[in-house]
């Protein structure tokens, strides 16, 4: 899986997955980061000079449940960071693959509420995707579908949850912070359907509208119109795609924060009427100082 492979300084990977519990009930993310690119250390870190990623490591782990949820994402410096081809370890946090099975080992903190967040996830991919997309014209951004359709086991001690249900695996990672290149993007996954819809800082924008295969093949596809959303609480824009004629639809806000959201989004795309795990992010409002000055109390960092 190469979760040893080289970062650039200022640069960045990460691994994503989320899921859905089999009721509609509950839901998670976790996201493995090196070079933690919405940290505002490594932000700081990074205005004289690129700064190495490995110093900037967090292990990002929220639980989503009828009433509330639990949110994990402490920043660890190098010394905390333990990795080779097929193991990732973060703290007291780890990610393994063993071929087949991706499982997490998960110990945290939750904050600002200092809860424990401890259990144990199996995502079992449908198949293993190899294509690589780049975001931008000049490929310092890359993303990989892992493994569009996927199965999840999760069981939590602390809280006590356990379920299964249906999930998803990506990577991304690049040569420069985010910001630098982007000021705002939009991706979606949902019931076969991957939207992803850039807006880079020369104003010049870039999408990408795939159909996953039943064997796990991706295919591009035309892709329906650019609709809005209601923006968050904290007035992040939000956008998505849905056939003409039809309405898209926030289901529910996972997420509400000051440069980035997380919802449930129903739309309709090729006629079909799709629930979608959905994300907006505002790298204009991530460059803000006074933005940045908030998330700490959201992102610990410990050493």
């Amino acid at each position: 899986m190469r979760f040893d492979r080289e970062i650039k300084p200022g640069g960045y990977v990460w691994w994503y997955m989320d899921a859905i519990s089999d009721d509609g009930t509950q839901a998670m993310t976790l996201i493995a980061f090196i070079g933690s690119v919405f940290s505002p250390y490594y932000a700081w870190a990074n205005r004289k000079s690129p700064a190495p990623a490995e110093n900037f490591c967090a292990m990002n782990v929220v639980l989503y449940e009828r009433r509330g949820g639990y949110w994990a994402m402490t920043e660890r410096a190098r010394k905390s960071l333990r990795r080779s081809m097929n193991v990732l370890q973060i703290g007291p946090s780890a990610l393994q693959w063993d071929g087949s099975v991706l499982r997490a080992e998960i110990d945290e903190r939750c904050a600002p509420v200092p809860r424990r967040l401890r259990g144990r996830i199996a995502l079992t991919p449908g198949v293993i995707q190899e294509k690589i997309f780049e975001l931008d014209a000049r490929g310092r951004h890359r993303w990989r579908p892992i493994a569009p359709r996927a199965r999840i086991d999760v069981a939590f001690d602390a809280p006590g949850i356990s379920w299964s249900g249906n999930a998803y695996w990506d990577c991304n990672e690049g040569d420069a912070p985010l910001a630098e290149d982007f000021s705002e993007w939009h991706w979606s996954r949902g019931d076969g359907r991957i939207l992803y819809d850039v807006t880079c800082k020369d104003g010049t924008t870039r999408g990408l509208a795939l159909r996953v295969e039943t064997d796990g093949g991706l295919e591009n596809f035309e892709p329906p119109p650019l609709c809005d959303l209601p923006t968050t609480f904290w007035r992040v824009r939000r956008r998505t795609r849905a056939d003409s004629g039809r309405d898209a639809l926030v289901v529910k806000t996972l997420e509400d924060a000051p440069f980035y959201a997380r919802s449930l989004v129903s739309t309709a795309i090729a006629g079909e009427a799709i629930t979608c795990v959905h994300e907006s992010l505002s790298l204009t409002r991530f460059s803000s100082p006074v933005i940045r000055a908030l998330l700490p109390f959201r992102m610990p960092r410990f050493g």
